[in-house]
């Protein structure tokens, strides 16, 4: 199945609507940002797609989800992978680990879930190595703590600086994809 398919029907078995709060989910089949709570947002569905196709995650991989939100991504994430795969989504606003956890386990996928991030440390290196990390959050240059948990042969996709980055391993080969705004990574 091309990435294109595979991230549609991930789209269609996880509908956005079951990721945000009640007084946004008459929004939630427009394209744009959504308010979550504690200042995030749930990014519009044109940009995750993008994303998730410039990832291109194929089932049975170890997936990093870095600013896991209201779990969204992390269940999209999740299908992609399925079963054979493991999402670990990472998050710092208690929060929003919370609810997002909530909202990803309605979705019966347990091989995939949402963890308290430590202040200070990006990702969760003690599962590390991943073959696919995304990141919806923005830093102002590359994380080389993030890029150092990739596989061998794995894959980020990261704004940076308000460019969509690519990087690919191994050498960490950076391509641009396009501008874009996102929260700031912390």
């Amino acid at each position: 199945m091309t990435p294109g398919r595979a991230v549609d029907e991930a789209f269609r078995a996880c509908r956005r609507t079951a990721f945000v709060p009640e007084d946004q989910r008459r929004f939630a089949d427009l394209d744009r940002p959504l308010a979550i709570g504690w200042g995030q947002t749930n990014s519009q569905p044109r940009t995750v797609r993008r994303m998730l196709r410039l990832l291109d995650v194929h089932p049975g991989q170890r997936v990093l989800d870095v600013g896991s939100g209201s779990g969204w991504t992390t269940a999209l994430l999740a299908h992609l992978t399925g079963p054979d795969g493991e999402v670990v989504g990472v998050e710092l606003e208690p929060s929003l680990v919370a609810f997002g956890s909530g909202n990803l386990a309605r979705t019966r996928q347990p091989w995939a879930t949402i963890r308290q991030a430590t202040q200070g440390v990006l990702g969760w290196p003690a599962r590390a190595p991943y073959d696919r990390v995304l990141v919806s959050a923005e830093p102002t240059t590359l994380p080389d703590d993030l890029v150092a948990q990739l596989a061998d042969d794995g894959v980020m996709v990261i704004p940076v600086a308000g460019t969509m980055l690519r990087v690919a391993n191994p050498g960490a080969r950076v391509t641009r994809h396009g501008g874009y705004r996102f929260v700031p990574l912390r």
